[in-house]
């Protein structure tokens, strides 16, 4: 890339009609955990005395790799509503109480902190689409939100509901949809959840529960998606290229959630890793033959959902990544935990970090800057689905 003397290096040009993503924001309630300090809590709060598995969720707080997660659950919500805490209660609607608002809240915080970095008025934004797998109401929490947010009334609305995981990198292929099939269109994708639906005491005949307990925070996400960005009044800094889902046939019940009157409970396979290691391979070359890319997996940035550290040690193993390639996954990890649909965003800001440094760089790095201009975003879930998007930097 060229230099001109001391000045900001050249952003590459988007393709007319793909769309970018054009700002970022994100919230978080206000209760911090470290995580070394999860344990002595929960099981204050949940009045357990079973030390086997205290010492159980204390080896798997450290194999998480997680260090401080956000949650809306504090001990002044567990004073308010002291049956969350009680093992058999049906507390679905006491859940829901806390939950629904709460999502909310925290989408509004971050929809705000992205609207103010994009720069633009509230009333240029068209469509909205809203992924949560932590409410549950009629109207939802999309119509909650463009109303607090003050958009127009014609403002198009859709919900991506109970996708876990990969719901992220959905809403962001319909935002991309939306944006390049809708000429000046710009599309508000929130993404916010919280533990409250799953919070519950701990139980050896549920051991995923304990999982949870220890990689799963709270937290929102916000990106404005548009095509033909308006030069001088928006700056795009990573171009939606192509995108593709597919699910694996006959792995539906490797991750299974089920609402019941006490929340909802999970169940997940052993055999979730390997799944997701004996297809990547195949499918992130399907996402780069999109564009006709002849690149060798280290050529690109890698924006990966890290679901947990398994996953992504058996995916940098398999396409034999450099470890640095995955940095920006383990470190939203480590920041935040698994905030399901919203973690790639989280991921996805630490990359936009390392791009800017590296183009702002010289010398070696120019040249590595050069070679890592496309990228993949990735999720998995429920399905077993896979999401990717073929992404390039600008």
């Amino acid at each position: 890339m060229e230099r001109n003397g001391a000045s900001a290096p050249a952003r590459r040009p988007p393709m007319p009609g793909k769309a970018t993503v054009l700002a970022m924001g994100k919230a978080f309630p206000s209760q911090l955990i470290p995580q070394e300090c999860l344990v002595e809590g929960y099981f204050r709060d949940t009045k357990c005395q079973d030390m086997a598995i205290k010492e159980k969720l204390e080896r798997l707080c450290k194999t998480t790799t997680v260090k401080t997660r956000y949650t809306v659950m504090s001990r002044e919500v567990l004073e308010k509503y002291p049956e969350l805490a009680t093992e058999g209660s049906p507390t679905i609607r006491q859940r829901l109480e806390i939950a629904n608002p709460a999502v909310v809240e925290m989408a509004m915080e971050a929809s705000l902190a992205c609207i103010q970095e994009w720069g633009r008025p509230v009333g240029d934004i068209t469509h909205i689409v809203y992924v949560s797998s932590s409410e549950i109401r009629l109207p939802g929490g999309d119509l909650y939100l463009a109303s607090q947010l003050g958009l127009r009334s014609d403002v198009g609305r859709i919900m991506l509901y109970f996708l876990g995981c990969y719901g992220g990198v959905t809403g962001l292929r319909v935002a991309k949809d939306i944006a390049e099939n809708n000429p000046g269109s710009r599309v508000l994708l929130t993404t916010s959840e919280t533990t409250i639906l799953g919070y519950r005491p701990p139980n050896e005949a549920r051991p995923y529960d304990l999982v949870g307990a220890a990689l799963f925070g709270d937290g929102a996400a916000a990106v404005i998606v548009g095509a033909d960005p308006f030069p001088g009044k928006e700056r795009p800094f990573m171009e939606l290229n192509y995108a593709v889902q597919q699910f694996l046939p006959g792995t539906q019940n490797v991750i299974d959630g089920r609402l019941s009157e006490e929340g909802i409970n999970f169940k997940l396979g052993r055999d979730l890793p390997a799944k997701i290691e004996d297809n990547i391979e195949e499918f992130c070359r399907k996402l780069m033959e999109k564009a006709g890319l002849v690149l060798e997996f280290n050529d690109l940035f890698w924006a990966v959902h890290p679901g947990g550290p398994a996953i992504l040690n058996r995916l940098e193993s398999t396409l034999k990544l450099r470890s640095e390639k995955l940095e920006c996954s383990r470190r939203a990890l480590m920041d935040y935990g698994n905030v399901s649909s919203n973690t790639i965003f989280y991921v996805m800001e630490y990359m936009r970090e390392e791009l800017k440094r590296k183009k702002q760089g010289g010398g070696d790095e120019e040249e590595e800057e050069e070679e890592e201009e496309w990228g993949l975003a990735l999720a998995f879930g429920p399905g077993i689905t896979f999401e990717g998007i073929l992404i390039r930097s600008l």
